[in-house]
């Protein structure tokens, strides 16, 4: 009965949405201090803890290691174990952020992706895409730091709301490189500059979003597609090789007769 249960991935699955729909309900401010929704959900912490132990009781520990699906279950199911302690420990403030524990189990949504045809193929591809893309995020994470120590020097007494320090402006040169409403902080320190200066400093924001933005950005999706098309572009090589000596036999042949 256990293994007909807590083996059969299809009632696992069901019960991890519906553990889903009860953590979306609870996020509900509403609906955050519900009785039910709460005893609810602390039996799915209970029920995946239990899950955990019956499969390393029916597979071994070593089998059920070997599985990467596993392993990720079993690193989530540990960490939202402490949310547990609400139950004994409820009215102490000090204790909700136990809540966060408890939100980590969401993450076992992703089981489902195990289900989704070529699954493992795609993640091969990311993976190999990451590898080889690894050069170019570096690249890019020494511009922008470079970029944002300069522009911190440049600008934390004229836009101290985004350059006061490093970090600040480390975020808001990674703003400014997603393109999406670059505009925004320079336009605000051309209004507080004068008019060369502002005509100065939208030439240097622009320049960081050619380099950075566009062109630096493109590179890193150019490769990571490459990457990630590459097992396609295998095939098709090795069958257009087929396809080569397939004709080459019979041109030696048809020579040959």
């Amino acid at each position: 009965m256990l293994r007909k249960v807590f083996l059969n991935e299809r009632i696992i699955l069901g019960v991890i949405l519906c553990n889903a729909l009860v953590m979306f309900f609870l996020a509900f401010e509403d609906l955050s201090d519900n009785v039910y929704l709460d005893i609810l959900d602390h039996f799915f912490t209970l029920f995946f803890a239990f899950e955990v132990s019956v499969k390393i009781g029916l597979l071994s520990w070593r089998v059920y290691i070997n599985d990467k699906w596993n392993v990720f279950d079993f690193v989530i199911t540990l960490v939202s174990l402490p949310s547990l302690l609400l139950l004994v420990f409820k009215d102490l403030p000090d204790l909700s952020a136990l809540l966060v524990f408890r939100v980590v189990r969401v993450a076992k949504f992703f089981r489902f992706l195990r289900f989704i045809p070529h699954i493992q193929d795609l993640i091969k591809g990311t993976q190999r895409a990451i590898k080889a893309s690894i050069f170019v995020f570096i690249v890019l994470f020494v511009y922008i730091f470079i970029l944002s120590l300069f522009s911190c020097f440049l600008f934390r007494s004229t836009c101290p709301e985004h350059f006061s320090n490093p970090i600040d402006a480390f975020y808001s040169i990674f703003r400014i490189f997603t393109v999406e409403g670059w505009y925004e902080i320079p336009d605000k320190i051309s209004e507080r500059s004068s008019f060369l200066t502002s005509i100065l400093v939208k030439l240097y924001f622009v320049l960081v979003v050619l380099t950075g933005g566009i062109f630096g950005f493109s590179i890193v999706n150019a490769i990571f597609v490459d990457e990630m098309v590459r097992d396609n572009n295998d095939n098709l090589e090795a069958q257009v090789k087929e396809l080569h000596k397939k004709i080459d036999l019979l041109l030696n042949e048809r020579n040959s007769n």
